[in-house]
């Protein structure tokens, strides 16, 4: 379900998957409702621009590369795809996993926003969800029925680090993924690592 959703919906999870992330940069206190909603706001804002600038791929996946590390908590969400084999992995491998896996959230979703061009996401609202917000947002595609996507934001972190696509997780299919990969090089996570920086 999940991969039928997400090849579906590639678009969108490039979107966000970067989104995928949104941060209120250099946040120190707890943010509010409003303010989760306001930087999904300018996540949106920004990933709609240049969706309609007509930019290359490649120019594309550089602009998104620059927001995801703008607004997303990117060493949280890779710490969380490398899951428990980032226990035995020394802080330089973790640092190099984080790099590569930034570049490879760029490519893997970025190259999907040329087919979103035409489209846009607009944001509904928010509400407190444990220790984060949720702020629902519709994706409205050519040639397709609206659908719902939910962004998750960090109440301390102010960051955006997860999101639903028709109540598909990111973030645990971005686990699935580096763990299959992980698998394939037995283990060895130096080599997947070397495999991360070309995937996607």
């Amino acid at each position: 379900m999940a991969q039928q959703l997400f090849s579906r919906r590639g678009v969108l999870g490039s979107t966000v998957a970067a989104g995928l992330m949104a941060a209120l940069p250099g946040a120190a206190l707890a943010v509010t409702a409003g303010q989760a909603q306001g930087l999904v706001d300018q996540l949106v804002g920004e990933i709609n621009r240049v969706i309609d600038s007509g930019r290359s791929e490649a120019a594309m996946i550089g602009d998104f590369k620059r927001i995801f590390e703008q607004y997303g908590d990117m060493p949280y969400i890779a710490a969380y795809a490398l899951g428990a084999d980032g226990r035995s992995a020394s802080t330089s491998q973790k640092k190099a996993f984080s790099a590569a896996f930034s570049g490879y959230i760029s490519r893997k979703y970025g190259k999907q926003f040329r087919k979103f061009i035409g489209g846009r996401l607009e944001v509904n609202g928010s509400k407190k969800v444990k220790n984060a917000y949720q702020v629902s947002t519709t994706a409205y595609l050519r040639g397709q029925a609206p659908f719902e996507v939910t962004f998750f934001v960090g109440e301390k972190s102010g960051r955006f680090y997860n999101m639903y696509i028709e109540g598909v997780n990111m973030l645990l299919t971005e686990r699935t993924e580096i763990g299959a990969m992980l698998d394939r090089r037995r283990g060895d996570l130096d080599a997947m690592i070397e495999d991360l920086k070309r995937a996607g």
